[in-house]
């Protein structure tokens, strides 16, 4: 059995330069990339807030989500990636709000900077749409 495979974007114009989508869809799994703080204007939501970056990038994720057929509640994964591990706390309660009931795994990690540096945290998730089937 082949699945398509389904290239999700957001308009971000860095898509085209660096060779990335936002979310990548095969089959019934869905995969969506390292998602940064950013509005819709380009710039970087919550600056020094990393609970509003948070709730930022998982804002980001669910529209992705939704735009390949899915949503929060078929998330298996996430990874919360932060410049500081002491924001582990503020960024986690964020999380929850929209993960208490489906309750992924969750790598919770820190690096020293993102590409931009007003950037705290960054999130990974990765869905599996439950009940599909190949038509």
């Amino acid at each position: 059995m082949s699945f398509d495979r389904e290239l999700i974007s957001n308009g971000n114009p860095m898509e085209s330069v660096v060779g990335f989508s936002r979310a990548v869809r095969v089959g019934p799994f869905i995969s969506v990339g390292g998602t940064a703080p950013v509005g819709p204007d380009g710039k970087t939501v919550g600056v020094g807030d990393v609970a509003a970056q948070t709730r930022q990038c998982i804002e980001v994720i669910k529209a992705a989500l939704e735009q390949a057929g899915s949503g929060l509640h078929d998330v298996v994964r996430t990874r919360v990636i932060l410049t500081n591990i002491d924001d582990w706390k503020a960024a986690i309660d964020v999380r929850k709000e929209y993960f208490r009931d489906v309750r992924p795994v969750d790598t919770i990690m820190a690096v020293d900077r993102f590409v931009n540096p007003e950037w705290l945290v960054e999130l990974e998730a990765d869905a599996i749409i439950a009940g599909w089937t190949a038509a």
